[in-house]
């Protein structure tokens, strides 16, 4: 029996996001921060104002990677299928081939005997 499949994006986003188990997924994110950031105070302290430099270049590289992977990445795999056609989008190449294993060796060599 074939599933039926959402006709738009809003409706399959949505079951996708549904199905993630968020608590863990929170617990896990939060475990995480507090040992990195007990490590960076650990190691570092509170003076200088390292902790504060720290989380805004943390802020700033989050920010960068957010808008590379939910802005560009997507706007590159549409552009693939919809400018270029869907044909080059998914384009797969053949397996290489490989010689057989029982085949005879290469005319040019010979084994090296002793006498």
């Amino acid at each position: 029996m074939a599933r039926s499949r959402p006709a738009t994006l809003a409706p399959r986003l949505r079951q996708r996001l549904l199905a993630y188990r968020w608590r863990r997924v929170g617990g896990l994110a939060a475990i995480s921060l507090a040992l990195s950031l007990g490590l960076v105070a650990y190691l570092f302290g509170w003076s200088d104002h390292f902790v504060s430099r720290l989380l805004t270049a943390f802020l700033v590289g989050f920010c960068l990677l957010a808008v590379t992977f939910l802005g560009a990445l997507p706007f590159i795999s549409w552009a693939a299928a919809h400018w270029f056609g869907p044909g080059w989008a998914s384009a797969e190449s053949a397996p290489a081939r490989r010689p057989a294993a029982g085949r005879s060796r290469p005319a040019g060599r010979r084994p090296i005997t002793t006498t």
